[in-house]
């Protein structure tokens, strides 16, 4: 209950701190959630009571939805296009060393309001640091803050060793590189019923969200139920953190020549077949099923890796966030659910890892449907996803470097800035 209860304060999170970011912007969202996660999680470790426990714990989910939503965004709007994906996976690598830190600090310390302590007490020092992040520049030129982007836009050129490149920097530049971006905003008001508004759309937004759906709930029936395959607990999730490893630069490779059509499809068919496979092996071969764990939590770690990049290629502009915010409320509504269906074991020891395992394959062919986006350039408009579709009786799309000539530019902002 505790579990889906931190589950529920991430979708609620991933849901309300997405308007407000938009709203006020990714920093103020970025602190404050550290803030309260902070405040929550160390207030958590003191709970004189379960319920009052809980309550903490949905506050934690809830800032922790912030700090995930408010660092992918700012990522994205950051980077070049070149780092992105980079970016993306190395990011996640950080996930991955506190999967192998927590184990450490769980056995060093076994009280768990001291661990809850310990590891809740570090977000106040991320909380001062973080306000040496920088706003989206992007959000504030849409915001009308031009003259306080111009002054971060020369801040991040000096810290970078181009101020002269910065000094030279004009407000009437700065627009006119986010030209398009600016006159999408002002002619239309986008909202969650544009992402069912065109046939293609509608079928991009059905299947991703069964692939999330699916990605989230098998996860995280996998990561929380380490205990039930018999090995040490403080090993095991070593483990666990450690096929993250393999997975994610395999996933590179795979997205890079494979593409992202591919790499998801196999990435959820596998991870679906190493549930459905505990079914039958018997529980003193506790070896294979630990294996077989190890494998489909790789396999969705991949998954979630893929999806990351591959809803933010399939989505265009003037809705990508709108599409993004709506997979991770799915994967949110997922991870939720899990350890309320690991309760049906109660039924048939057989029944989670059935119900886990045909999810999953359920979400790998959904995935079957889906377009690829390898060398594609990403789509601005909802026109744009249109005319990709093979349905559309459209010549094929121009290659990536001729479409890129033809559009306005959106970053670097000033002639010599870099990607930063």
């Amino acid at each position: 209950m505790a579990q889906s209860v931190f589950m529920a304060g991430t979708l609620v999170g991933g849901i309300v701190l997405g308007g407000l970011s938009d709203r006020f912007g990714r920093k103020p969202i970025l602190s404050g959630s550290y803030l309260l996660l902070a405040a929550s999680g160390s207030g958590a470790a003191f709970s004189p009571s379960f319920a009052v426990y809980m309550v903490l714990r949905f506050l934690c989910g809830f800032s922790m939805a912030g700090v995930t939503l408010s660092t992918v965004i700012l990522n994205v709007e950051w980077m070049s296009t070149q780092l992105r994906a980079v970016m993306t996976v190395g990011i996640g690598y950080f996930y991955t060393a506190g999967q192998f830190i927590l184990p450490g600090l769980a056995y060093a310390i076994p009280q768990w309001r001291w661990l809850q302590l310990t590891v809740s007490v570090p977000f106040f020092a991320f909380f001062l640091l973080s306000w040496w992040v920088p706003e989206s520049i992007r959000w504030m030129v849409l915001s009308g803050k031009c003259p306080k982007a111009l002054r971060i836009l020369q801040w991040v050129a000096a810290f970078n060793g181009r101020k002269e490149a910065g000094e030279k920097l004009s407000l009437e530049e700065l627009k006119l590189d986010l030209q398009k971006e600016i006159s999408l905003a002002k002619a239309h008001h986008y909202s969650v019923a544009d992402l069912f508004r065109t046939p293609v759309l509608r079928r991009v937004t059905f299947c991703l969200s069964l692939a999330w759906f699916s990605t989230g709930f098998a996860y995280y029936s996998l990561a929380m139920g380490v205990e039930d395959f018999g090995v040490n607990l403080y090993l095991l999730q070593v483990i666990f953190g450690g096929v993250d490893i393999p997975a994610k630069f395999i996933t590179i490779l795979s997205m890079s020549y494979l593409g992202r059509h591919t790499t998801e499809v196999i990435a959820l068919l596998l991870a679906g077949a190493s549930i459905l496979a505990l079914i039958f092996v018997p529980s003193d071969l506790q070896a294979l099923r630990t294996v077989l764990a190890v494998f489909g939590k790789g396999c969705l770690s991949s998954s979630f890796s893929c999806l990351f990049l591959y809803t933010s290629e399939l989505y265009p502009t003037v809705i990508r966030q709108t599409g993004m915010g709506v997979s991770n409320m799915l994967t949110r509504v997922g991870s939720m659910t899990a350890p309320l269906v690991r309760i049906t074991g109660e039924l048939h020891p057989f029944v989670p890892n059935l119900i886990f395992g045909a999810t999953a394959l359920l979400g790998g062919g959904a995935s079957l449907f889906l377009p690829e986006t390898l060398h594609q350039a990403l789509p601005e408009t909802i026109e744009d996803v249109e005319k990709r579709s093979p349905l559309a009786k459209e010549p094929k799309p121009e290659p990536e470097a001729e479409k890129d000539s033809q559009r306005i530019p959106l970053q670097p902002c000033g002639p010599n800035l870099g990607p930063s």
